[in-house]
């Protein structure tokens, strides 16, 4: 019988990937989710039956380990970017890693993943970062061989980077920015999956791995890249810390004033610390060579799924090609 992999958020933006590789490895895949009614789309990855969403809540003991009864390994990708009711970071990102570990422990499981980020650290200003690494402590304590994974910001058709400041420049022709100077190493979601799959199957030895793209860009240098992809001429304008500070909470007051029904997801007081520290690989970590895995360019991704922000859409570039002909 095909081995059993428990993916608790597998139907979220890296999780789906991983997934999907998983099912092509033959591995029978379980997709824990809050709402498994909209997570249907991942049973296609597999043959009739091989991969399936169920029902968890990662606040749960109960809900965690029945999600994970019977697998032989357990991948946690679920994370939040902003707090909102119950998901806070603290609930989501360590007491729900914590209990992924110990729950996979208790039942004897051999293998776990565990999804965290770049600049995780348990000592950190930022309510994000303190709780991914207090995450991953957790984590080592209950499953000492598990593979941590730390990404820069991961770029692909559904990321909530490159897509949300290319609609935000159809907008007008000024496009706001924070930390213009801030570096970044983006990296693509399919080479995240693939470090991940390795970990399951054992390609991969136990410890932390940074994860960032062959490229080391600041958000001013990412930005104009964006805009070159979708044909776009915009004035970008980086906003000084203290005004990008003002503006973050303004729209977390007006979260906290709707009660949460009206979400910040435009620049939070806790991203905006995160945004002043470098997001790129440490000089002495495991990364994808350690994985053998070449980490594909953004030139080679961006336009496959960018292309719909561009002026005139898939005919953009036949557009321009027809206003070059002499009449």
């Amino acid at each position: 019988m095909s081995k059993l992999v428990t993916i608790f958020g597998g139907s979220g933006f890296v999780g789906r990937y991983i997934a999907r590789h998983l099912a092509q490895e033959g591995w029978r895949v379980r997709v824990a989710v809050r709402r498994p009614n909209e997570a249907i789309f991942v049973r296609p990855y597999g043959v009739v039956g091989q991969v399936e969403p169920i029902l968890c809540n990662i606040r749960n003991d109960g809900s965690v380990a029945a999600a994970m009864q019977g697998a032989d390994a357990v991948v946690n990708c679920v994370g939040i970017l902003n707090e909102s009711g119950k998901n806070s970071f603290e609930a989501v990102q360590t007491e729900g890693a914590e209990r992924v570990a110990r729950i996979a422990a208790g039942q004897g499981i051999a293998r776990m993943v565990q999804l965290s980020a770049i600049g995780a650290d348990a000592e950190s200003d930022s309510d994000y970062s303190r709780s991914k690494g207090l995450g991953e402590a957790a984590v080592l304590k209950f499953m000492p061989d598990a593979v941590i994974l730390r990404p820069s910001v991961i770029f692909g058709a559904e990321d909530q980077f490159f897509n949300r400041f290319a609609g935000m420049a159809r907008m007008g022709p000024i496009l706001p920015i924070a930390a213009g100077d801030t570096r970044f190493q983006p990296v693509y979601v399919d080479d995240v999956a693939k470090a991940a799959v390795k970990a399951v199957t054992g390609d991969a030895a136990p410890g932390v791995y940074e994860l960032g793209g062959p490229e080391i860009k600041t958000m001013r240098a990412l930005i104009a890249q964006m805009l070159d992809v979708i044909s776009r001429r915009r004035v970008v304008v980086n906003m000084p810390f203290w005004m990008a500070g003002i503006m973050a909470f303004s729209f977390d007051m007006l979260q906290a004033a709707s009660f949460g029904l009206i979400s910040n997801g435009v620049l939070t007081r806790d991203q905006l610390r995160n945004l002043r520290r470098d997001n790129v690989v440490a000089d002495d970590a495991k990364g994808f060579a350690d994985l053998d895995i070449a980490p594909v360019a953004m030139e080679s991704v961006l336009p496959e799924y960018l292309w719909r922000f561009r002026p005139s859409g898939q005919y953009d570039a036949l557009q321009k090609s027809a206003s070059n002909l002499r009449t």
